[in-house]
């Protein structure tokens, strides 16, 4: 990890821990509409740095587009709790977020790039959606309550739940466990959604899918349950494919 933290050092302000790199940022880009200004996010900055980090462990030939710029602004205003923008923009920084776009346009790499922005205890776990169901071919049900139920872990002397994002989201299908059709992640979404009400289990997710399709995937309960946990973030459906 040192190249990486010597990245950060270079792209953030030096005056900023390194633990929690955005609380003190103050932006100071004359070069952006009003829509991606905040006195929160230095947001050239983070800019570059999130370039640099995907060349690094992404692709030599990773670029930061200029048509994703508010799409990124609108994560680290709700990753860096940016009060006055999330209103603004109608993010609710209590919910996960539920990032969408069609296959190609950078979620993934912009959910992973974006947890070394984070100080450590802010940090989420990526999972693939079709890893966890094979896992669940392997292991059976306590694979459900492992992501949802269980996912605790041991933080300042007490317990706090663990922030997952379910990567490619819809890509898994159902599977049979011992003769019986389980649908894994709707199942796990749904205890997610208990523990978000009872304990502030926060959880984000990537797809493809739209909200009509995730319907179909999941069914209206969880589709229901996602909209009150997750703010949608969503790329355009006709983004470029950005691995060409």
């Amino acid at each position: 990890m040192q190249k990486i933290s010597e990245t950060i050092s270079h792209v953030l302000n030096p005056e900023t821990s390194t633990q929690e790199p955005a609380r003190t940022m103050a932006s100071r880009s004359k070069s952006h509409s009003e829509s991606v200004r905040s006195n929160v996010i230095q947001f050239d900055k983070c800019l570059e740095f999130l370039e640099k980090a995907g060349k690094e462990y992404i692709s030599p030939k990773f670029r930061i587009w200029k048509e994703d710029h508010l799409i990124i602004f609108k994560l680290l205003v709700y990753f860096y709790q940016d009060k006055p923008n999330a209103e603004k923009h109608g993010i609710d920084l209590h919910k996960g977020i539920l990032l969408t776009g069609p296959v190609g346009c950078g979620k993934t790499s912009l959910m992973t790039l974006l947890r070394f922005m984070l100080a450590p205890k802010e940090q989420y776990i990526i999972k693939s959606a079709r890893d966890i169901t094979l896992e669940f071919i392997q292991d059976g049900y306590p694979v459900i309550n492992k992501y949802s139920k269980s996912a605790f872990q041991q933080t300042g002397g007490e317990l706090a739940p663990k922030a997952f994002c379910f990567d490619d989201l819809g890509v898994e299908s159902n599977i049979k466990y011992y003769g019986n059709e389980t649908n894994v992640m709707a199942e796990i979404l749904l205890s997610r959604y208990d523990m978000f009400i009872s304990r502030h289990m926060i959880t984000h997710a990537t797809t493809n899918l739209s909200a009509s399709e995730i319907e179909n995937c999941y069914g209206n309960r969880v589709r229901s349950r996602m909209r009150e946990m997750m703010n949608v973030i969503a790329f355009d459906k006709e983004a470029k494919d950005k691995r060409v």
